[in-house]
């Protein structure tokens, strides 16, 4: 029976056994976390509090894996691109574009609401299972190396047993704390220096209730050097909660996760008139929280003589991307 295991229960992940579905007889995806039973942001993925956004390339990818799946998410309480306006301000002046409605229809939703949803349409496959709290601590070869026949796998509550589970192809999504190189080390295997950019970036998000009507926008500032703060995003997601954004990229200065601070620096940086009187009409849910950066890192493992058959990589493990232009996911669906 072929069998393959995927590392790691992460958007990259999920669409990654979807894929395998079709050419595997068994799929295994192990997770160290434990899933939650509704929508909630995971301890596994520290960047999902934070607003996510699928580009149309990789919509259209997930579509074809999940059938629906965008329908699914507005019927959850998503907004439909449809719906949106893309809003643009500085201190010169407000531009309001509405979408193309012949364009491809994405939610607008949390990452948390959509990696849900796609989880369970991976568990109502039958030959798809998932092994969760488990983390893996190794590879397994062949005497000559060449050939990953297995992973190493330690419980991570309770006794924390040790296993081994037997496989025909490998593939890491484990995201950015992928322990790879270590692995690929210990096997004695030659690994290339990868590609290295400091980008010292930073963000905060603070989510909001509506408190009275607004209109379904997708609203974009640009910088204001002067207070530290290089971009703003707003967007609504899902059960008329508004998430808003505050990013920086290089220097020391990140944005506040002080609330009274945040607030400060929103007004400086959304200038419009129009903007302030729409950020007075929602009442905050919960303090800013911050994400932080120091590098972004591209591996080059396709230099590698001696790469062994039966192990991929993809998605962050492989390339990290500046999260702030939401191009991770959508990567992460090109390379399956």
């Amino acid at each position: 029976m072929k069998k393959a295991v995927v590392i790691g229960a992460g958007i990259a992940g999920l669409i990654t056994a979807r894929m395998l579905a079709d050419y595997y007889e068994e799929v295994c995806v192990i997770e160290r976390d434990e899933f939650p039973s509704e929508p909630n942001n995971r301890q596994g993925v520290p960047q999902s509090f934070h607003p996510h956004r699928v580009q149309p390339r990789g919509a259209l990818i997930m579509e074809h894996y999940f059938p629906g799946y965008n329908d699914e998410l507005i019927a959850l309480g998503a907004i439909s691109s449809h719906d949106e306006k893309l809003i643009v301000t500085n201190r010169y002046g407000t531009l309001v574009n509405k979408e193309d409605p012949s364009s491809l229809k994405i939610a607008s939703c949390s990452r948390a609401l959509l990696e849900w949803v796609l989880r369970k349409r991976i568990q109502n496959i039958p030959h798809i299972s998932f092994l969760t709290s488990m983390e893996v601590t190794g590879l397994i070869v062949s005497e000559d190396q060449h050939t990953v026949t297995g992973i190493y796998t330690r419980e991570r509550s309770g006794e924390k047993r040790e296993d081994q589970l037997p496989t025909d192809m490998v593939i890491d999504a484990s995201g950015r704390s992928s322990k790879l190189i270590r692995w690929l080390d210990k096997l004695g295997l030659n690994v290339p220096e990868p590609e290295v950019l400091k980008v010292s970036l930073g963000y905060s998000t603070r989510y909001y209730n509506i408190k009275s009507s607004i209109p379904n926008a997708w609203v974009m500032s640009d910088s204001d050097p002067e207070q530290g703060i290089r971009a703003g995003i707003f967007t609504r997601i899902e059960d008329d909660i508004v998430g808003l954004i505050l990013f920086n990229a290089g220097g020391d200065e990140y944005p506040s996760t002080q609330p009274e601070e945040f607030q400060e620096q929103i007004k400086h940086l959304f200038a419009s008139d129009k903007i302030v009187k729409l950020m007075e009409q929602l009442e905050p849910l919960q303090g800013p929280r911050g994400y932080r950066i120091s590098e972004s890192v591209r591996q080059h493992f396709e230099l590698m003589e001696d790469w062994p058959s039966g192990l991929l990589v993809l998605g962050d493990a492989f390339c990290s991307f500046d999260p702030i232009h939401g191009q991770g996911i959508t990567v992460a669906a090109i390379e399956i």
